[in-house]
């Protein structure tokens, strides 16, 4: 018998070379269009769970599974979304310097006859204190752009990482081991 078709709700790139980085292709990206902005009040790890399970209900493909996720950089209660521009940005960058935190992704799986399955997971990440010529450097490479909190751990963002606790590719975008958790956990096996 044959694996169901496997749809990723996501237009991120890098969700889509992690996947690839443990053998799996999806067979359709479909990138849902959904609202992200955060509700009034709304925390951190509640917002990645509301979008991340609205990405699936966006996504008609029946017969197979859908794998969806939203990843969220909190410093404290504050969501940082992602910076539309430079100013954001460094906003971004001057608020993460020298301090701790979070990034939670959820992840959500549904299947084609399966109830949803998800997971949460926090990972903790300490800033060194960035000086203004370090924070223009990484503000003019235009790494920031597209990026929840204003970086990328996978590019030059990393040599502004003194601490980090947890799943490093959950900082990058999608937790790999809960996701072929996830998968598998439906029925769904990983090549």
């Amino acid at each position: 018998m044959s694996r169901p078709a496997l749809v990723l709700a996501s237009a991120s790139p890098r969700r889509l070379a992690l996947l690839s980085q443990i053998g799996i292709v999806p067979d359709r990206v479909l990138p849902p269009d959904i609202d992200e902005t955060p509700l009034p009040g709304e925390l951190p790890r509640l917002h990645a769970r509301r979008l991340a399970c609205a990405k699936v209900d966006a996504v008609v493909a029946p017969g197979a599974v859908v794998l969806a996720a939203d990843t969220v950089v909190a410093a404290g209660r504050r969501i940082l979304g992602k910076p539309d521009t430079p100013e954001q940005a460094h906003a971004c960058l001057a608020l993460l310097s020298g301090r701790r935190h979070r990034v939670i992704t959820t992840v959500v799986v549904q299947g084609p006859a399966d109830p949803r399955t998800e997971r949460s997971v926090e990972s903790i990440v300490a800033f060194a204190r960035l000086t203004d010529r370090q924070v223009r450097a990484y503000l003019d490479s235009g790494e920031w752009q597209g990026k929840a909190g204003g970086y990328a751990i996978q590019g030059r963002a990393a040599a502004f990482v003194r601490f980090l606790s947890g799943s490093y590719s959950n900082v990058m975008g999608l937790p790999l081991f809960e996701t072929a958790q996830l998968l598998r956990g439906i029925g769904w096996e990983l090549p």
